[in-house]
C-alpha cells in the first residue's frame, strides 16, 4: 500500500505538467509592403517584459548581418537587453524580413531555460526601418486568463494578432 500512494501522487503531478507546458504566447506580425523609391527591411525586436519592466525573453530580433551597430536603433529593446551582452545578440539575432506575417511563438520561459511565474506581462514589438519610422507597440497581459487580440497597423507594421492560450 506505500508504493500506491507515492505512484498515485507522482502520476497526479506529471499528469498536471502538460497542461501548463502547453500554455503559449502567439505573435501573429504582418511586416506590410511598403511603395517608396528606397525601401529598407526593417529592423524588428519582439520581446517580453514582466511587470516591473524587466525583460524576461526575446522572440524575435532581425537585423542586417552586419549591422550590429544599428541595433541601438531598436531603442527600447536596446537598453533592455542588446547593450548589455554583444556575444548574446549575435547568437540570437536572424536576418531581416521581407514583407509576410511572421507567427513568433513563447513557451513562457525566460532566456535561461526557466519556467515564468504567473502574474503580468508585456509584449513588445520594435519596428524600425532606415529612411522609414519607428514604431514601438506594447500589449499588457496576464497569465490567469486567455486572450485574443489585434493591435492597429501602424506606418511600419500591418495588423499584429496576440493571442495567449492557458
Amino acid at each position: 500500500m506505500k508504493i500506491k500512494t507515492p505512484l498515485t501522487c507522482a502520476i497526479l503531478f506529471c499528469s498536471a505538467l502538460p497542461i501548463y507546458a502547453q500554455s503559449n504566447l502567439t505573435v501573429s506580425l504582418t511586416l506590410p509592403e511598403i511603395a517608396t523609391g528606397q525601401y529598407y527591411r526593417p529592423y524588428t525586436a519582439v520581446w517580453i517584459e514582466n511587470n516591473k519592466g524587466k525583460h524576461v525573453k526575446t522572440l524575435a530580433l532581425w537585423s542586417e548581418p552586419k549591422g550590429q551597430k544599428w541595433l541601438k536603433d531598436i531603442r527600447r529593446w536596446w537598453r533592455k537587453k542588446g547593450r548589455s551582452d554583444s556575444q548574446w545578440v549575435d547568437g540570437i539575432s536572424s536576418a531581416t524580413r521581407p514583407a509576410g506575417t511572421y507567427d513568433l511563438n513563447w513557451n513562457l520561459m525566460t532566456e535561461e531555460n526557466i519556467q515564468i511565474k504567473n502574474g503580468d506581462y508585456k509584449v513588445f514589438i520594435e519596428v524600425v526601418r532606415e529612411h522609414g519610422g519607428r514604431n514601438l507597440l506594447k500589449h499588457s497581459f496576464s497569465l490567469n486568463r486567455n486572450f485574443k487580440t489585434t493591435l492597429k497597423p501602424t506606418a511600419e507594421t500591418g495588423p499584429i494578432k496576440i493571442q495567449f492560450n492557458k
